[in-house]
């Protein structure tokens, strides 16, 4: 068996859960960047959270997946939630083509860019807005340890590796 850890990371946090990943399995052949995948017989897909769902390069590469077994496992900057995780993770998996098995999937929080704290402050001023802003930054400040120690247990268990 052949596997590949593949992922699509834009602050950092989705590259580290796959190095993880990669750590913990042991017939590892690529973990990297999706646009460099190689041939594998399982795959371990990651993905950060863009606008609901995983991004475009992501999706295009999981709807060309067949006859594979695929783990999901992915990041938001929202992370108070695990039904919001469920929802994306369930739309993400309604991805791939039938002819798959889908193994295991797992979300966790991660830290955002600041320039996302600086927008939310922004939004202070408003005060048709003030309190949505308050809980956003609130929100922020939470993520910005993860993913951490406790999100790499809960991802070893949940993807059973």
């Amino acid at each position: 068996m052949r596997s590949a850890v593949v992922f699509d990371s834009k602050t950092g946090n989705t590259k580290l859960l796959a190095q993880w990943i990669a750590e913990e399995i042991k017939d590892c052949v690529y973990c990297g960047d999706i646009d460099n995948a190689v041939e594998a017989d399982t795959y371990f897909v990651g993905f950060w959270t863009d606008k609901g769902s995983c991004t475009d390069k992501v999706k295009n590469f999981l709807e060309s997946l067949h006859g594979k077994k695929i783990y999901l496992f992915g990041t938001a900057g929202f992370g108070v939630s695990d039904e919001y995780f469920e929802k994306i993770l369930n739309g993400v998996k309604a991805l791939i083509p039938a002819d798959n098995e889908i193994m295991e999937m797992f979300m966790c929080q991660g830290k955002m860019p600041m320039a996302v704290r600086d927008r939310y402050e922004k939004m202070l001023a408003d005060q048709d807005k003030a309190a949505q802003a308050q809980m956003l930054i609130k929100n922020f400040d939470m993520a910005l340890s993860h993913p951490d120690e406790k999100d790499r247990e809960s991802m070893i268990k949940k993807l059973k590796i």
